[in-house]
């Protein structure tokens, strides 16, 4: 059952990444955002191929693995997160010398950050992933804020909650092994992947109120144009 609930949670985190990463890049333009949930659903597509093939640690997925890992939790999930969702809370658009900058940044950082995963508990790297993280939810708090802002209360609603599992998830990552669970950390990834797919999920149908809110904002000033003109 357990096992079935983890394929169950990476198939949902698979399904969200591409299908949400996808209408952020064709319906908004944003390959940050879409980047980057693109890349969660490309490496729940390789966690779920290696436990099909039968999850041999030595097998070059396992590396894939924990390379995407590092790179979402160093750089994707914080900077870019909140680069992409800047695009709705400050109009903030990168230039695409910027976009292959951070991408080149959070590529450099999976490579080197990948060696600490496995062989007991690395101290440093696994407090500047809490950070990084603690970085992300500060701004994650205002995006709910902004969203609580514009009337969006169900959305402000699900984005605060949805924050809030991923930092506990985050925290309990390297710090706080679930009691009961097993050495492979199935319930966590459970929890985990289900979290991670509601955020692509919930983060793009709030990144959507906003955009609609900007563009409805900016209508109406231009409406209002000619009529502050007459007078």
């Amino acid at each position: 059952m357990k096992e079935l609930l983890l394929m169950l949670a990476d198939i949902w985190m698979i399904f969200a990444g591409f299908f949400y990463g996808w209408k952020l890049i064709r319906q908004y333009g944003n390959y940050l955002l879409g980047l980057e949930w693109l890349i969660i659903a490309t490496s729940g597509s390789n966690f779920l191929a290696w436990s099909l093939l039968g999850g041999d640690t030595g097998s070059p997925m396992y590396a894939i693995a924990y390379f995407f890992d590092a790179f979402s939790r160093s750089v994707g999930v914080s900077l870019i997160l909140i680069m992409g969702l800047m695009r709705v809370t400050h109009r903030y658009k990168p230039t695409k010398a910027v976009d292959i900058a951070v991408f080149a940044l959070g590529i450099v950082a999976g490579l080197y950050l990948r060696q600490f995963h496995g062989h007991g508990l690395h101290v440093v790297p696994a407090v500047f992933y809490v950070v990084v993280n603690a970085i992300s939810t500060v701004f994650l708090i205002y995006f709910s804020w902004r969203l609580w802002k514009i009337r969006a209360r169900g959305l402000a609603v699900a984005a605060a909650l949805t924050t809030a599992a991923a930092a506990t998830i985050a925290v309990t990552y390297d710090f706080f092994p679930i009691p009961g669970d097993d050495e492979y950390g199935t319930i966590f990834y459970i929890l985990a992947l289900s979290t991670w797919g509601t955020q692509a999920f919930v983060y793009f149908l709030s990144y959507r109120a906003l955009h609609d809110h900007n563009v409805a904002t900016d209508a109406e000033g231009a409406s209002n144009e000619p009529s502050i003109a007459r007078s």
